[in-house]
């Protein structure tokens, strides 16, 4: 996350954090199927800062202004517990339009084509513009 604050402030562009554990096994499959195809790899590292956030490391993480820490209550790093809303499920896919954003989760394994639209409100900057409802009306995929 050092690196992430480091870049953001010399660049400030969106966040995507993919939150897994290494026993999740939808995980490793969003990681194949999803993040290993061209077009979606291609966009988030033109777009976005890309970070793998693993929600059961015991290690103290900063982000913005504020240090997580673990939380043996739900085995899981109060980042992820922060970052999820509390409702630990992986693979979660989460998105910042900026470092001190509210976050926006996607839960669950997400193919290409169900990432996309997300994806594509923030790092074009639509979600400056409209809601996603209408956004979505607009909308037409390419993955």
């Amino acid at each position: 996350m050092t690196e992430l604050q480091t870049a953001y402030v010399k660049e400030p562009r969106p966040i995507i954090i993919d939150v897994y554990t290494n026993w999740c096994g939808w995980c490793k499959e969003m990681d194949k199927k999803t993040y290993g195809n061209e077009k979606v790899a291609e966009y988030i590292n033109d777009h976005y800062y890309a970070v793998k956030f693993n929600a059961e490391t015991t290690d103290s993480v900063i982000l913005g202004t504020i240090k997580y820490g673990f939380n043996p209550a739900y085995n899981t790093n109060d980042l992820a517990v922060y970052l999820l809303s509390g409702l630990i499920a992986y693979p979660t896919t989460v998105l910042l339009s900026s470092i001190d954003a509210k976050p926006a989760p996607l839960s669950g394994f997400l193919k290409p084509s169900e990432l996309e639209p997300p994806v594509k409100y923030f790092g074009d900057g639509a979600y400056k513009e409209q809601e996603f409802t209408a956004y979505m009306k607009k909308f037409e995929g390419s993955w």
